[in-house]
C-alpha cells in the first residue's frame, strides 16, 4: 500500500509538472507571438495572374530535394500518382504523304483503354538508321496541330524538323482535331475526387506519345526532346518534369512569373500551390533548354526576370551554357522566327545532323486538312468511350491500384501532397486567459479555447467550432476528469467563419465546383484542406509536451482529424464519433471535398496509415 501511494504521488507530481510546463510554454510563447490579424488563406487569394516569386537556391542538394518534391506534386495534382498501367497503344500508322526530304503519316493511339489520341508523324528521308525524336504538343490554336497561320504552323514545324533529321510526333490536345471523344474543357467535383481532369489526361497523352516515339525503330531513344508553344509549352515542361526520357527542350511563349496559363488543360487542383511555371521549368536543369519569349505577351520580361532565375538553377550544376533564351518581337505566337530559333538551338546540340540551309523554312507545302486528319474517312475503334466511360475506366484503375500493395511512405506522402499539408516545424501561440491562437508561420490563424487541467492535452473538435465542441458530451466527460482541453475553431468554422472568394478567375462556367473551381484550386487550398492543416498545427503544438497526442472529434471533424492523423509524424490517439459515411462521391463532396482524395485511397487508406507505428 505504501508503494502504491508513493507511485500515485509521483504520477500526480509528474502530471502537475507537465501541466505547469505546458501552460508556462503557452505564456512564454505569447510574449513573442506574431499572430496574423487575419488568416491569409482567406484574404490572399492567388490567381493565374498573381505575380509569383522566382526560384532562388544556394545549394544543389536543397534544389534537388525541391525538384523531387515538385515532380511528385505534379503527378499527384494530375492524378498520375502512381502512373496508370500502360495498355498496348494499338498504334495505327497510315496514309503516308511523300514530300521533298520528308514523309508525313497519320497516327491513332489508344493512350488509355477506350481513349484515342490522334496525331501526325513526320519522318526524314535522309537514309539514316536512327534519328533524334521530338514530341510536339500544340497550343490553343483553332486548328490545333494542323494550324497553318502566320502566328503558328504545326505542319511547317514538323516538315522543317524532319528535313533537319528529326522524327517528330505532333499530337492533339483533348477536344481538338481528331481527339474528339471528350470536350476540351470538362470537369466536376466527382471527377476531381479521382484526379481526373483535362491537364492530367493530356499529360498522360504526352507520356504515351513519348512511348510511341520511343517504340519506332528509326528513333534514338537516348536522344528525344520536346517543343511546343503556349499550352503546348505547358505540356512540354510538365512532361519534362515527370519523364526523364526527354534530353532537350524548347518551351515557347509560356514561361512567366505573372501568368501561369489560364486554360483548364493547364490547371489542376494543387498543381501550383507554392510553386509556378518558372520553378517547374527549372526542373529540367541541367539538360539543354531554349526558352523562347515574345515582346507582346506575358513573356515580355523573360530575358530580365525568368531566364536569369532559371539560369541560376543551371549554375548549381555548373551548366549555365546548357540553357539559352531568346525573345521575338511579336505577340503571343509560335511564328516562323520563333520556330527558326528552335531549329538553330536543336542544331547546336546535334552538331552535324542538319544541313545549315534547312535551318530556315523554305518551300513548305502543307497538305490539305483531309490528307492530314486521322479520322477523315477513318472510324474510331468500336471500344471508343465517352466521358462517362472514361471516368468508369479511370476509377476502376485507381481502385485497383489502391487495393494493390504499396509502400507506407509512398502512400503517406501521396496523401500528404493530396491534402496539401505539412507538419509545422514550429508553432507560435498567443494565450490570453482561456483564448488561444496558433499559427505555423505561414499566414494561418487558428483560434480556440484552452482549458487548464491535468494530464496530456486533449484536442476536441467539432465541425461547428469550439463552442459546439465544448458543449458536447465528450468535452464534458474530459472536464469532469479534470483534463486539459483545447477546442478549436478550424478554418471557416465557429468564430473563424468569414467571407472567402472561391470563384475561378477567369470563371470556369462549365465547371464551377462546390468548394472552389478548378482554377481556384490550382493556386489555393480548399476549406477542408485548410481544416486538416489546422489540426496538424494543433498536433504539433500539443506534441511539444507529450509524445502521443489525443484527439476527440465528431461529425465532419472526425473525417478531417482522421486524415490529419494519417499524415502526422507524431502518433495520435484518435477518438471519433458520428463519423459521416464515405461510400460514394456524393458523401465526400458533402463532408470532405478534397480533390484527389479518392485517388489517394480516401478514408480507408487514411485509417491504415493512422494505425501505423511512428
Amino acid at each position: 500500500m505504501q508503494r502504491r501511494n508513493t507511485l500515485m504521488r509521483e504520477a500526480a507530481w509528474s502530471a502537475a509538472l507537465a501541466l505547469f510546463f505546458f501552460f508556462a510554454l503557452q505564456r512564454a510563447t505569447a510574449q513573442t507571438a506574431t499572430i496574423p490579424a487575419e488568416d491569409a488563406r482567406r484574404t490572399q487569394i492567388v490567381t493565374t495572374r498573381t505575380q509569383q516569386p522566382l526560384p532562388k537556391f544556394e545549394a544543389l542538394d536543397a534544389w534537388q530535394k525541391r525538384r523531387a518534391f515538385l515532380r511528385n506534386q505534379i503527378l499527384v495534382a494530375t492524378g498520375l500518382s502512381p502512373l496508370p498501367p500502360k495498355n498496348d497503344l494499338h498504334a495505327e500508322v497510315f496514309g503516308k504523304i511523300e514530300g521533298q526530304g520528308y514523309t508525313i503519316e497519320k497516327v491513332l493511339l489508344e493512350s488509355f483503354p477506350g481513349f484515342y489520341l490522334g496525331g501526325n508523324l513526320y519522318r526524314p528521308t535522309n537514309g539514316r538508321a536512327k534519328h533524334p525524336g521530338i514530341v510536339n504538343p500544340h497550343g490553343h490554336w483553332p486548328y490545333g496541330r494542323l494550324e497553318h497561320e502566320p502566328t503558328d504552323s504545326g505542319p511547317a514545324l514538323g516538315i522543317s524538323l524532319a528535313r533537319q533529321g528529326y522524327v517528330v510526333f505532333a499530337y492533339d490536345m483533348v477536344g481538338y482535331t481528331d481527339t474528339l471523344q471528350l470536350p476540351h474543357r470538362f470537369g466536376s467535383d466527382a471527377l476531381r475526387l479521382w484526379g481526373l481532369g483535362p491537364l492530367g489526361l493530356q499529360l498522360w497523352d504526352s507520356i504515351r506519345a513519348l512511348d510511341f516515339l520511343s517504340s519506332l525503330p528509326d528513333v534514338d531513344t537516348a536522344d528525344m526532346g520536346a517543343t511546343g508553344a503556349s499550352g503546348g509549352a505547358s505540356q512540354s515542361f510538365l512532361l519534362a518534369a515527370v519523364d526523364d526520357r526527354l534530353s532537350f527542350l524548347a518551351p515557347v511563349s509560356m514561361i512567366s512569373s505573372f501568368m501561369q496559363g489560364g486554360d483548364l488543360c493547364e490547371s489542376a487542383p494543387g498543381l501550383r500551390l507554392g510553386t509556378n511555371n518558372v520553378e517547374m521549368a527549372a526542373t529540367f536543369a541541367p539538360k539543354p533548354m531554349l526558352i523562347v519569349a515574345g515582346t507582346q505577351d506575358w513573356t515580355r520580361n523573360t530575358l530580365r526576370d525568368e531566364y536569369p532565375a532559371i539560369r541560376s538553377i543551371y549554375a548549381l550544376y555548373g551548366k549555365t551554357e546548357a540553357v539559352e533564351a531568346t525573345q521575338i518581337i511579336a505577340p503571343h505566337n509560335f511564328n516562323r522566327e520563333s520556330r527558326e530559333a528552335v531549329y538553330r538551338f536543336f542544331a547546336k546540340i546535334h552538331p552535324g545532323l542538319s544541313d545549315p540551309k534547312e535551318l530556315t523554312e523554305h518551300n513548305i507545302e502543307v497538305p490539305m486538312i483531309g490528307q492530314m486528319s486521322v479520322l477523315y474517312n477513318h472510324a474510331l475503334p468500336a471500344n471508343a468511350v465517352d466521358l462517362h466511360g472514361l471516368f468508369a475506366g479511370w476509377r476502376a484503375m485507381a481502385e485497383a491500384q489502391n487495393a494493390a500493395p504499396q509502400g507506407t511512405e509512398f502512400l503517406r506522402e501521396r496523401l500528404r501532397q493530396t491534402l496539401a499539408v505539412e507538419f509545422p516545424a514550429q508553432v507560435t501561440a498567443a494565450h490570453d486567459k482561456e483564448k488561444l491562437v496558433l499559427t505555423s508561420g505561414r499566414g494561418d490563424r487558428v483560434a480556440g479555447v484552452a482549458l487548464e487541467g491535468r494530464g496530456p492535452l486533449a484536442i476536441v473538435l467539432d465541425a461547428e467550432g469550439s463552442a459546439a465542441a465544448l458543449a458536447g458530451a465528450q468535452a464534458a466527460l474530459l472536464r469532469k476528469q479534470g483534463r486539459a482541453v483545447l477546442a478549436l475553431d478550424l478554418f471557416e468554422t465557429g468564430t473563424a467563419k468569414a467571407p472567402r472568394d472561391r470563384k475561378d478567375k477567369p470563371l470556369a462556367e462549365e465547371d464551377p465546383g462546390v468548394n472552389g473551381g478548378p482554377r481556384f484550386l490550382t493556386y489555393n487550398v480548399s476549406d477542408d484542406q485548410a481544416r486538416v492543416q489546422d489540426i496538424l498545427t494543433a498536433i504539433a503544438y500539443a506534441a511539444r509536451t507529450t509524445r502521443r497526442v489525443e484527439i476527440y472529434a465528431t461529425g465532419d471533424a472526425a473525417l478531417w482529424a482522421s486524415f490529419a492523423a494519417a499524415v502526422s509524424p507524431r502518433p495520435v490517439a484518435l477518438h471519433v464519433e458520428a463519423m459521416p459515411r464515405t461510400e460514394s462521391d456524393a458523401d465526400y463532396i458533402a463532408h470532405c471535398n478534397i480533390a484527389g482524395i479518392r485517388r489517394a485511397g480516401g478514408l480507408a487508406i487514411a485509417e491504415k496509415l493512422a494505425a501505423q507505428p511512428r
